[in-house]
């Protein structure tokens, strides 16, 4: 029997796919993303970068030239299955900014384009996985900030009113207005300046002990506590994610070894299994057909004697 070839399609995407999967591949790329970052940085000599401007210009058209290779050969890779490149985050990031480049204004914006070479150093994040882990944790630590912020805005508000109603006249400097008293609420979360500010509130009133004793439990500790606790468990499922997405591309990718799952073995021990559990009731059910013959032999020899 002769085995049609796979089109072409389909040969083209295994070849891209085994290029760009390579760990050669992957090391390549990243050293073009750091290539770039230390370009963008030397931009930023003036003198540097004037004596130097071709080979810097040019240097950069060269990263953009390897950039753009790059993502042409993760297209071809998904030829034979496009969806699963759309479903990947990355892939679509990596796309739009390379892509960006070659947009007209972007391209001609000297400043766009250089805040376009910036977000390329986060690529960085697809080669390094403790650093992928780090942004998917800060995504997903995104609902409980949101909600840390809401609350701790509430925290400030209130004690910045009262703040304002029991120092504005004797501190203006720092509690003249709702906007001074949140800003020295603020910087008072981080315990900076805490000491001069207790010092003039007990010029004004004992009371304020009381005022700034509470407010640094409640903001700098018990607030921070929950916002590093919402963190550490994004963090947590951010590994389980990767673990699972890790274990999930090794069962389906290229060259995968066969998954063996908690009471499977090899096929033959398994077709052993089988033929041992095939006698066995083959066994047990000849048993019970000779079962009753016998119970009713038992009872005639009773009835005769």
């Amino acid at each position: 029997m002769t085995t049609a070839p796979a089109p072409a399609r389909v040969r083209i995407a295994a070849t891209c796919r085994a290029l760009t999967d390579s760990p050669a591949f992957s090391l390549t790329v990243l050293a073009a993303i750091l290539l770039n970052a230390v370009l963008l940085g030397a931009e930023t000599y003036r003198g540097f970068a004037t004596e130097h401007a071709v080979r810097l210009h040019w240097a950069e058209h060269g990263c953009l030239a390897f950039f753009t290779l790059e993502m042409l050969l993760r297209l071809a890779a998904h030829a034979d299955r496009p969806r699963e490149f759309w479903r990947d985050g990355w892939n679509v990031f990596d796309l739009i900014v390379v892509a960006c480049a070659y947009i007209p204004f972007v391209r001609e914006n000297a400043t766009v384009l250089r805040l376009l070479r910036m977000v390329r150093v986060l690529r960085t994040a697809r080669f390094l996985p403790q650093l992928r882990i780090l942004f998917i944790a800060v995504s997903r630590s995104l609902p409980g900030t949101v909600s840390f912020l809401f609350v701790g805005a509430v925290v400030l508000y209130v004690y910045a009113m009262v703040g304002w109603v029991c120092f504005g006249s004797h501190d203006p400097a720092h509690f003249g207005s709702l906007g001074r008293a949140l800003l020295t609420l603020f910087l008072l979360m981080t315990l900076e300046g805490l000491q001069d500010a207790i010092y003039n509130g007990l010029a004004i009133s004992r009371l304020s002990l009381f005022y700034y004793g509470s407010y640094v439990l409640l903001a700098s500790f018990v607030l921070v506590n929950v916002l590093i606790g919402v963190v550490l468990n994004s963090l947590d499922e951010a590994r389980e994610l990767d673990n699972a997405a890790l274990a999930d591309a090794g069962k389906t990718g290229p060259g995968a070894a066969p998954v063996t799952r908690p009471g499977e073995g090899h096929p033959g021990e398994l077709a052993a299994r089988i033929a041992d559990m095939r006698q066995a009731l083959d066994t047990l059910e000849r048993s019970l057909s000779a079962g009753p013959s016998t119970t009713r032999d038992r009872e005639r020899m009773t009835t005769i004697a």
